[in-house]
């Protein structure tokens, strides 16, 4: 069995697509998922299957999500290993313990290329945010008091960008890539 991770997009924010972790857990296992492990409330699980096709699964998470919950819930699937190598590859400014600094990992979602995504938000504000794509995901830190001026803060979230990506933080990342 291989290690997996699945990153749910856009699951309990302001109330909107509530889904709790112990639900989430309790339907990857009907799906016959071993050594299911969630973290924190944002959507990360983490599991082990035979199944070795990443879209496959992501498919058979979004499907149960919509049977059981009634959600049509964008799902990022990642071997846990890829996900070691990928934090392995990350630039020296990325992921360090300087607190003015928010460090996030944006996967983007099959069919979309971190490419095509850097070219519709554009440039990064000098001195405020800083973009590296390293396979198809982008590592991103902000300054974290003036996050609010920064291009790619205000474009991630914007139509159109939104649905073809899924962010979490470095602290996550590096939590998830150890369960």
């Amino acid at each position: 069995m291989k290690r997996y991770v699945a990153l749910l997009r856009g699951i309990n924010v302001s109330g909107k697509n509530r889904i709790a972790m112990s639900e989430l857990k309790s339907g990857l296992e009907e799906l016959g998922y071993a050594d299911v492990r969630t973290y924190l409330n944002s959507g990360n699980a983490v599991f082990s299957v035979d199944e070795e096709d990443v879209i496959a699964l992501a498919n058979a998470i979004g499907d149960r999500i919509r049977k059981r919950l009634g959600l049509d819930i964008p799902v990022f699937v990642i071997l846990q290993e890829r996900l070691e190598a990928l934090l392995g590859k990350a630039p020296a400014w990325w992921g360090t313990s300087d607190k003015d600094v928010y460090d996030n990992l944006i996967f983007v979602m099959p069919g979309a290329t971190a490419e095509s995504i850097a070219g519709k938000i554009g440039e990064p504000t000098t001195e405020l945010e800083q973009v590296c794509i390293c396979d198809n995901a982008v590592f991103w830190s902000f300054d974290r008091k003036r996050y609010a001026k920064a291009n790619w803060w205000k474009k991630t979230a914007s139509a159109g960008i939104g649905e073809m990506i899924t962010i979490r933080t470095a602290n996550t990342l590096k939590k998830i890539a150890a369960m």
